[in-house]
């Protein structure tokens, strides 16, 4: 305060410069790419809104300290506290989506090895056939279809909210569950490995607002759980027999069944070398699909919607 009430006869010398080391630089780095990531992560939240409304509340702060406003000091100290708590309950849902991303990051595997069977393939060029003649057939009939393909993170708890299978992928066994007026044809199927491992199962919620109107439910749940797990969703569409693939929180749409083999090359885990030969540039090129960021609300078209 001496300085902002008589910076002329500031004593200098009382500043005292401390001689950095090589930590100081790293702590450094550190806290500038944790602020930069919590700034990128935050844009897509709504805890950016948030942000600015906190920066405002931040700048009148500022001005209470250098005005020395004692009451209004005197109920942000007292409000602090509580306005944190408050902070973390309302951004929950982003908050354990950010926790989430950060364990699916690559280098985290590499320094914890928590799954002893990561360089395992995950399903078998057979699954991925039968899979994608079965959502070709189907598209030819528009009968819609809902099929969640587990990696990493387990899908478990999606599996309880339907009926246990534990069948071999087949494409009879997936266009028969998928079938009209079939007791299993409501709701989304979980391929696990290479067999069936649930049908009928429920699919988490989004709250994103920046959905594409011409997408039915059965769209917005698979971008949904796609937007929670790094499951890879196939989508049929019941209205236009069209078929997509939701990824990472993002559909692509207008695939034929080549361009769906591909997507399922991508995420079978095989050596990299035999893996870059059969999927090199998706998951980010543009070309035959449409992307559109899309996230989940309901299940199926039938329970109120279109696909």
């Amino acid at each position: 305060m001496q300085f902002f009430q008589n910076p002329l006869n500031f004593n200098w010398a009382s500043l005292h410069m401390p001689t950095p080391r090589w930590t100081d630089v790293v702590e450094i780095l550190i806290i500038t790419f944790l602020i930069y990531e919590i700034l990128v992560w935050a844009k897509a939240t709504r805890l950016w809104s948030m942000l600015k409304g906190i920066v405002v509340i931040v700048i009148f702060i500022v001005i209470a300290v250098f005005f020395n406003m004692t009451t209004i000091l005197w109920i942000v100290r007292n409000v602090l506290y509580v306005a944190v708590i408050a902070v973390v309950v309302i951004m929950q849902p982003e908050l354990r989506k950010a926790l989430e991303g950060l364990g699916r990051r690559r280098f985290i595997a590499s320094v914890l090895p928590f799954d002893l069977h990561a360089n395992e393939e995950r399903f078998s060029d057979r699954t991925i056939d039968e899979i994608a003649r079965a959502c070709v057939e189907m598209a030819a009939v528009r009968t819609g279809a809902l099929i969640v393909i587990e990696q990493e993170i387990s899908l478990a708890d999606v599996e309880r909210t339907g009926i246990e299978v534990d069948g071999v992928v087949t494409s009879e066994l997936l266009i028969n569950i998928f079938e009209h007026n079939t007791p299993l044809h409501d709701g989304a199927v979980v391929i696990r490995g290479n067999r069936v491992a649930a049908a009928t199962c429920y699919l988490p919620l989004s709250e994103r607002t920046d959905i594409a109107k011409e997408l039915g439910t059965r769209h917005r749940a698979g971008c949904g759980i796609s937007e929670a797990t790094d499951a890879l969703t196939l989508i049929v569409s019941e209205e236009t027999g069209g078929i997509s693939v939701a990824y990472g929180g993002n559909i692509e749409r207008g695939l034929n069944g080549e361009r769906l083999k591909e997507f399922m090359h991508r995420i079978q885990n095989k050596p990299e070398q035999e893996q870059r030969q059969k999927t090199r540039g998706i998951f980010g090129k543009t070309g035959k699909g449409r992307k559109s960021g899309t996230t989940g609300a309901s299940l199926t078209d039938r329970r109120g919607g279109n696909a």
